[in-house]
């Protein structure tokens, strides 16, 4: 069967491509054979700077040293408070090859997690990146008495500051520099004492319903689940990859930092959250992964860019994308796509779709990556119409990532595929509950053996929480959370997920939250996206004065209520939704109802809005 894309640039890779037992080992391995190659891009003042990976295995060096200079013993833990950027890795490379646990630390949470966080992993050493983190850190310092030194990697405001225990990132190294030529062999004999089984990195749960769970990763776990990331879609070298989502996070950690030291893609360091849509056109990834926030985002930016164009270049995307949709058909029943349609893509793209694809910035991708929450099933469609395979993946923080994947050859929209060739995964035949087995498997949480004993059977099956069924080719698709199925008062089964997917697919909305359990009916807490519904009502001359006030305007509330109708099509009349309520305070991840990846936590969300829910019902 012909496709549309080169499927041999994105055939899995079986063979190892770096050797190594333990994270440090493959990235000194790495360092040792890629040398002058650049690895980490980062945009500082408007300029790019790279790093070879020469220039990262010397940071690395010194701040390892460093480490070693403060005391900082084996098996003990260092914990980095900071946003995504070059020295989050390096300092992460650093303590895992000084033989250290290596802990993130979102830096949206407020000072109180920081101090929970810091006291539950036992850190001794803390990184901060700049003044404003610093400063949750001092105000917690007084209650973790084993935190020794806090390093700082931004002095910005900080230069008349003196702490005995405060010290630059710079500082660091400058000790550790000195420590290498007093004691050159330290690092390396440290180095030569990790073993595979040991913990490597804690990874904290989002912690919606109660305080987080250190899930504990050994470097044997990480290594196998970075070669088996391969097996799945293969990276190499050649490639151009973005690092923008929390490292804390296993998605970055493993499919970003790991994945990428492991096959040598090279990583770009965007130059904070809000530049993501203009560094991703900078960059033009060769490979993209994001959650479904994302591809949302730039999937509303195209459709109100549409609506500013003229009427020909309406009625042009509209043939195009018309013709993409039509191939895409075919690539999904696995279809042969006649050779007229192909001409008329390929004049599609050139007229139309591609300057779609550069608009976006994924004009140089082989493929897409969607991950860490559900997507619409249109929203893989109509990428598949530009011409790009999306392929969704599936798993957690407590399965080192990606635990199913769809292929490229085979893509279900709404599926996230079969399992992976590193692991195995069934359903509960009593529940349906999703069940994972393999070594990449988290050893447990920490300090909560009772809560590993409920998520880890007897057989070694972890227990997910995910709800989902199978079809003949072992295709997996989530239809829940278990914890989150709706059972109306008419003892009708909902599963909320399908249709908040179906909301968060128009571009005025961001988020929603489907209530209706022992209810007469479903309604629906829904957060607007700010930037285009504002778009939206100075274009309708729509009065408003605050987000307040936008989110009651009669015309903004019929927006939505059109959305809705929309949707509600689709579903049977016991599934559709019958009122709802906008959120009118504008959330941002400092907020409690959002966790770090910004998704509404339900249990909250339903907690603190109880009103207006209530007021939906009478």
């Amino acid at each position: 069967m012909s496709f549309l894309w080169d499927l041999s640039s994105i055939r899995p890779q079986t063979g190892i491509v770096m050797p190594g037992e333990t994270i440090p080992a493959i990235f000194w391995n790495a360092v040792e054979k890629r040398g002058p190659n650049i690895w980490l891009r980062q945009k500082e003042f408007g300029i790019w700077r790279r790093w070879s990976w020469t220039q990262v295995g010397e940071a690395v060096r010194e701040i390892g040293h460093g480490l070693l200079s403060i005391g900082f013993d084996g098996r003990e833990t260092a914990s980095i408070l900071s946003n995504t950027n070059v020295e989050w890795v390096l300092c992460d490379l650093a303590v895992l090859s000084a033989n250290g646990v290596s802990n993130g630390i979102y830096p949206t949470d407020a000072a109180e997690q920081v101090q929970f966080l810091s006291e539950d992993s036992r850190t001794t050493v803390l990184f901060v990146e700049d003044d404003e983190q610093l400063d949750k850190a001092l105000e917690v310092r007084g209650r973790l008495p084993l935190l020794r030194k806090i390093v700082v990697f931004d002095m910005e405001g900080l230069r008349d500051f003196d702490d005995p225990m405060v010290i630059s990132l710079d500082a660091l190294r400058a000790l550790g520099r000195d420590h290498l030529r007093a004691q050159p062999k330290a690092l390396d004999e440290r180095i030569a004492s990790v073993r595979k089984e040991d913990l490597a990195i804690l990874v904290y749960t989002s912690g919606t319903t109660g305080k987080p769970k250190g899930a504990m990763h050994s470097h044997q776990a990480l290594v196998y689940a970075a070669r088996g990331y391969n097996t799945l879609i293969a990276r190499d070298e050649s490639d151009e990859c973005m690092c923008f989502l929390p490292l804390c996070h296993i998605a970055e950690r493993m499919g970003g930092e790991y994945f990428s030291l492991y096959t040598g893609a090279r990583l770009n360091f965007v130059e904070n959250p809000e530049t993501v849509p203009e560094n991703v056109r900078e960059i033009a990834p060769t490979v993209f992964t994001a959650v479904p926030r994302v591809w949302e985002k730039f999937y509303s930016g195209v459709m109100i860019a549409l609506k500013e164009a003229s009427g020909l270049q309406q009625a042009a995307y509209a043939w195009a994308i018309g013709v993409g949709q039509r191939v895409a058909d075919h690539v999904l029943r696995r279809e042969e796509v006649p050779g007229g349609l192909k001409l008329q893509f390929r004049l599609a793209r050139v007229l139309v779709l591609d300057n779609v694809r550069k608009l976006i910035g994924i004009h140089r991708a082989r493929f897409l990556v969607t991950g860490a929450a559900p997507i619409s099933p249109d929203l893989v469609r109509w990428y598949l119409a530009l011409g790009v395979p999306m392929l969704e993946v599936w798993g957690m923080t407590e399965t080192c990532g990606a635990a199913t994947g769809v292929p490229a050859d085979r893509i279900k929209p709404g599926s996230i595929g079969p399992a992976t060739q590193y692991n195995e995964v069934r359903l509960d035949p009593q529940t349906c509950e999703i069940l994972v087995r393999g070594p990449n498997v988290f050893m447990g949480y920490l300090n909560l053996p009772e809560k590993t004993a409920e998520t880890i059977d007897q057989d070694g099956w972890l227990h997910t929480g995910d709800v989902g069924v199978v079809d003949e080719e072992g295709f997996f698709r989530i239809t829940d959370r278990m914890k989150d199925i709706i059972i109306t008062a008419g003892g009708k089964n909902i599963t909320p997920s399908e249709l908040e997917n179906e909301l968060k697919f128009s571009p005025y909305i961001t988020d929603a939250v489907v209530i209706g359990d022992k209810r007469a009916y479903l309604t629906v807490i829904i957060m607007i996206d700010q930037e285009n519904v504002e778009k939206f009502a100075q274009d309708n001359d729509v009065p408003f004065s605050n987000y307040a006030s936008l989110t009651r305007a009669p015309e903004v509330q019929q927006l939505i209520q059109d959305v809705i109708d929309t949707v509600n099509k689709k579903f049977a009349r016991v599934e559709q939704i019958k009122r709802f309520w906008l959120l009118e305070t504008q959330l941002t991840a400092e907020d409690e109802e959002l966790t770090p990846t910004m998704k509404l936590k339900r249990k909250l969300v339903q907690q603190k809005y109880a009103g207006p829910i209530e007021a939906m019902y009478r």
